[in-house]
């Protein structure tokens, strides 16, 4: 399918590896020029340097810690107007609320939550009247409540609502904003959620690799998967899908499991 993407401008946020690097190599097989964001500046210009080498799309980055409300902004200004908007830099700690103490909760929170909402606020106004885009990377704990994840459930659970709040009447502003919620993917981000859950789960974390007989398939979803749902979300493709999110699970979430 062709995804009319060609030559739009997209920002991601945790760039660098897991979804997020795979959400830039396929908006850029589509022909989307870049703005990348994340912590590892090292990752990011090999990311830049493989990107611009194999789809001939412009790639800028902005290794940066996007913790801080402050950080947010000046990432809003250093990039300037795009297209599309990918939240997905996040760091919520696993664990049960015996084992998160308020502090980890906060530092999860400032980054993805109050992350997410501080960017869509910023590039919700500067896209008003242009048929922009924002997706909001969320999770599927914030529908499927995990008490050994409980401040993950709770962020993703806010996120979630945030994203029908402000898509159920953004088309009116000509902008789309919609959220994706992966369920386990294979990540280094959910290796550690993953060793979490065995812990408590499992008793021993060197057991993660257990969990797998309890997924859908037997597996996680790829980041492949994830980003090619990303990018038709944030195609012309999707124009009349907004305020919902979109589930990728393997039906982990309908059938009310946790893993």
């Amino acid at each position: 399918m062709q995804l009319d993407l060609t030559n739009k401008t997209a920002l991601i946020t945790g760039a660098s590896k897991g979804i997020g690097l795979a959400v830039a190599q396929t908006l850029a097989a589509e022909g989307c020029h870049l703005h990348l964001a994340a912590r590892n500046g090292e990752a990011l210009a090999q990311a830049k340097a493989d990107l611009e080498a194999t789809y001939g799309v412009t790639v800028a980055i902005y290794p940066v810690d996007l913790s801080s409300t402050a950080a947010m902004e000046k990432l809003v200004d250093d990039v300037g107007a795009v297209d599309i908007l990918v939240n997905n830099a996040g760091d919520i700690p696993a664990g049960a609320l015996d084992v998160v103490d308020d502090a980890a909760w906060r530092r999860g929170f400032d980054l993805k939550v109050f992350g997410y909402i501080t960017l869509s606020r910023a590039y919700y106004a500067r896209m008003r009247g242009r048929d922009g885009v924002i997706i909001n990377v969320i999770g599927n704990s914030g529908e499927n409540w995990d008490a050994s994840y409980i401040a993950g459930s709770t962020g993703n659970a806010a996120l979630m609502s945030f994203t029908k709040a402000l898509g159920g009447a953004s088309l009116n502003d000509g902008v789309r904003v919609v959220g994706v919620n992966p369920g386990p993917v294979a990540t280094d981000r959910m290796l550690k959620i993953m060793k979490r859950k065995a812990i408590d789960m499992l008793g021993a974390e060197a057991r993660w690799e257990e969990l797998y007989d309890k997924y859908p398939g037997k597996r996680p979803a790829t980041a492949e998967e994830v980003a090619d749902l990303v990018a038709f979300l944030a195609s012309p493709r999707a124009g009349y899908i907004t305020g919902t999110n979109v589930t990728i699970d393997g039906g982990i979430s309908a059938r009310g499991s946790v893993i």
